[in-house]
């Protein structure tokens, strides 16, 4: 009987009922969406550096795991290339293009004969050193085929092919053009190792840090497990910022709904309390009305953060990557509710306590 009474409540008042619920699952995505995104990004990372197929990764002594600002001799690279087991090494010069964008230099050779090289959708590797490639999320995003121009690092370069998106960063060019850009001249980013047996990793890696004590040393397993909210310095508070924001526009926007409602109903709740309603009963029913609504705002919150993904797949593949993140759902529902509840409070304890006969005389 309560539940129907509740249902009946909300559907006396389709307008608010549907505001709230929109405004709640506003909150839900834009949450799902943050969190998606951050995952999404670091996840694409990691699949990325993956691709490589490598074994090993070296690493500049100050770098740490979400920048590429420190660079290392490239000499470097004799010391692991004498290292037993290691059958391919190849050098990597990784430079940012502002936001989230990164240019990778490569010397071409080397890094096919560790990788395997590129699977080309349209021309092939660059044969000039105004030549670049694009994977194919950057092409698609910026609606780039080979033969265009395409300008990066203050310069105009030649798309020279376009390679099946999921390894290195979206834009490749030559090494040493990328050195001399930058001047950066005899220096990469980090350095890329493939054994002719994966089970020695440790062991390689436990003899090159004898050899090369300042330097970070990495299993590929190892390093892209390093790519987590975590380690991103401040995302962690960022996204605790966005859900503070959430709970406190869920709070106000059912304060509203409910501070209103009760208001309205002020002769409805004289008329259950001479009727011998409890003021547990009265708040009872608006508790469960907020809870009906932070349920339903949820739910469609997680189908909008399907849109959002379409949206920013569609809109901008080579820049954004949102991911679904179901484990968050109980969680973006849970602040929902919290922040609906918070803000039911109020209005709830006040037509708890309202007297019987001056709430059926109110007018």
């Amino acid at each position: 009987m309560t539940n129907k009474l509740v249902v009946e409540n909300l559907k006396h008042r389709p307008l608010r009922t549907l505001l709230s619920v929109v405004v709640i699952s506003i909150q839900v995505t834009m949450v799902l969406t943050l969190v998606g995104l951050s995952n999404g990004m670091l996840d694409d990372q990691a699949r990325r550096v993956r691709g490589v197929g490598a074994d090993i990764m070296v690493r500049a002594p100050s770098s740490s795991v979400m920048a590429f600002s420190a660079n290392m001799p490239e000499k470097i690279m004799s010391v692991v290339e004498k290292e037993p087991h290691v059958v391919a090494v190849t050098g990597a010069l990784t430079q940012g293009t502002g936001g989230f964008g990164y240019v990778t230099g490569i010397d071409l050779t080397s890094f096919n004969k560790l990788s395997g090289g590129f699977h080309f959708l349209e021309g092939g590797p660059f044969q000039h050193p105004d030549d670049v490639m694009v994977d194919s999320y950057y092409a698609s995003e910026q609606k780039l085929h080979v033969g265009d121009k395409l300008q990066a690092l203050n310069r105009s370069w030649r798309v020279s092919g376009i390679y099946e998106a999921g390894t290195l960063t979206r834009i490749v060019v030559p090494l040493d053009v990328l050195q001399d850009l930058t001047a950066n001249n005899g220096k990469i980013t980090m350095i890329y190792a493939k054994l002719d047996d994966s089970s020695r990793t440790n062991q390689v890696i436990a003899a090159l840090r004898s050899k090369l004590k300042d330097y970070q040393i990495y299993s590929m397993e190892e390093y892209t497990s390093l790519f987590s909210v975590a380690n991103v310095p401040m995302l962690k508070q960022f996204i605790w910022v966005v859900i503070g924001l959430g709970v406190l526009v869920g709070f106000l926007v059912v304060f509203l709904s409910m501070y209103t409602a009760v208001l309205e109903r002020t002769r409805e709740i004289g008329v259950l309390k001479a009727l011998g309603a409890s003021p547990g009963y009265v708040l009872n029913i608006l508790m469960r009305e907020t809870t009906l609504l932070a349920l339903a705002g949820s739910v469609l919150g997680i189908l909008l953060s399907y849109v959002t993904r379409f949206a920013i797949s569609s809109l901008v593949p080579g820049t954004l990557i949102q991911a679904i993140v179901p484990f968050w759902w109980p969680i973006a529902g849970g602040i929902a509710i919290v922040g609906a509840w918070l803000g039911a409070i109020y209005p709830g304890l006040k037509a708890a306590r309202q007297d019987a006969v001056e709430a059926l005389s109110y007018e």
